[in-house]
């Protein structure tokens, strides 16, 4: 049978009117029609038969979809009909049988599901296109993606896998086995997905076990999900590896999504390691990827961007780029860019205020709120070191009066400084004092006074960032 489309038929409708054309004569002269003519008349008869049946299982076809919102049972029972109306295996039974595994599904018959669509694969191999199977197939497993059942969806995926193997179908068994690795990733079934992404890499490579250059747009789809397991592992032996090789892969033309998944990632990589300046530029290569690709994901990497510009101590204004400059007045990046300028001023109040007001979109993010922290440490470090420079003896309770914490929370402070001799002092417990020790000798002093220099360095640098950024 051929390819034909769920539209309408070449048929007449019931108002059209079939008549014979006028030669002027009133009769028909049947004795002027030879053998052959009535003989071509009989011949048609079984083509007819086979229309009306045609067209019966196209009515039915169209009724009981037109009742699967309505009444899925009464529905399904018509579909079944198709089956048994159909003289052979063709397209009206394959796009009946989709519709009775959408049917099941929904009812949350899923035995029934699975036999429906091992029926359905058994058309695959001869009994419609490769367009409309792939299509066919493509909807159901987004439709069963969004099932909670882990047995359901094994036996969905080994049955799709298994019949696009036999059938050689290599493009869309990669499709397939691509999702069901992202849907391992979503559910962190990490071993699982570790096999997956051999196969995957397995069928990516030549005779001589290397590399396909030539699969390289495949190569990277791989890539972009290994890379988010390993993100999410916090592997970043593994991370780095495949992250270096996916840059250098050639002759492939991705979509921008994944170089963004790619980039995002190698800008987290970047920022584990405090290399501030890196994950800036990944972070921004991931934005101008996720812009192209139309994905709000570019609203969230661009406050990566702006983090990272905040640690680096950059004077480069982060949306001085045409590609940024749009987005600076975004409300989400907008806080950013208070938090910015708060945190350079050492003004912790603000600071604090803004992550109040912005929950949602700074500590809401895990991700973000990991470096909020260290942000505020480091502020609070600042000030006590502004506070200090000129006494020897503070009350606890000023300090964290300025600081705005507790007073315990400024004793874990004051001793992590005196620890890691960033302050030169002791704690008197009695009295709640913090003694400043004072020597020209003492090497404690000179690095006191050495941060005490670079808290006013870091302040004179802010008000050039703040500066263009608000400019």
């Amino acid at each position: 049978m051929s390819d034909m489309d769920e539209g309408s038929f070449g048929f007449p409708s019931d108002g059209d009117d079939f008549s014979f054309p006028d030669d002027g004569s009133d009769d028909f002269d049947f004795d002027a029609m030879g053998d052959d003519d009535y003989g071509f008349d009989y011949e048609n008869d079984d083509s007819d038969g086979v229309e009306d049946i045609e067209v019966q299982i196209s009515n039915c076809y169209y009724t009981s979809k037109g009742l699967m919102e309505t009444d899925p049972k009464e529905a399904l029972q018509g579909l079944q009909q198709i089956l048994d109306m159909e003289p052979e295996k063709g397209e009206w039974g394959f796009k009946a049988l989709k519709q009775i595994v959408k049917l099941q599904f929904t009812l949350g018959e899923y035995e029934k599901v699975i036999r429906s669509y091992e029926k359905l694969l058994s058309y695959v191999k001869s009994s419609v296109s490769r367009n409309l199977s792939e299509k066919a197939i493509n909807g159901l497993i987004e439709k069963i993606s969004t099932s909670t059942d882990p047995q359901l969806l094994e036996k969905f995926y080994d049955m799709t896998l298994n019949m696009l193997t036999e059938t050689k179908n290599e493009r869309f068994w990669f499709k397939t086995k691509l999702k069901v690795g992202k849907l391992k990733f979503e559910n962190e079934e990490f071993n699982d997905l570790e096999k997956i992404l051999e196969e995957l890499k397995a069928s990516c490579k030549t005779e001589n076990g290397e590399d396909d250059m030539k699969k390289g747009t495949q190569l990277l789809e791989i890539y972009a999900l290994e890379i988010q397991m390993y993100t999410v592992q916090k592997n970043n032996k593994k991370l780095r590896e495949i992250y270096e090789r996916s840059l250098v892969v050639q002759s492939a033309i991705p979509h921008p999504r994944i170089m963004a998944v790619i980039r995002e990632c190698g800008g987290k990589m970047h920022m584990e390691e405090e290399s501030w300046g890196e994950a800036q530029k990944d972070f921004f290569e991931a934005f101008k990827n996720y812009d192209e690709a139309g994905s709000s994901r570019r609203i969230q990497c661009l406050k990566y961007m702006v983090l990272a510009n905040l640690l680096s101590l950059s004077e480069i204004n982060p949306f001085g780029a045409p590609e940024t400059a749009s987005y600076k007045n975004d409300p989400q990046i907008v806080a950013m860019t208070d938090l910015v300028a708060s945190y350079e001023n050492n003004d912790i109040q603000g600071f604090e205020k803004i992550l109040q007001n912005n929950r949602s979109t700074i500590m809401d993010d895990k991700f973000i709120s990991m470096y909020i922290q260290d942000l505020l440490k480091n502020i609070r470090t600042q000030v006590v070191a502004k506070i200090l420079k000129p006494y020897t003896r503070v009350n606890i309770s000023f300090i964290a009066k300025e600081l705005n914490i507790t007073e315990d929370e400024v004793e874990q402070l004051l001793v992590t400084l005196i620890l890691d001799e960033k302050i030169s002092g002791k704690i008197d417990q009695v009295n709640k004092l913090l003694v400043v020790e004072r020597s020209e000798n003492n090497e404690n002093s000179a690095r006191f006074n050495a941060l005490a220099d670079w808290t006013s360095q870091v302040s004179s640098l802010s008000r050039s960032v703040v500066g263009k950024l608000n400019g």
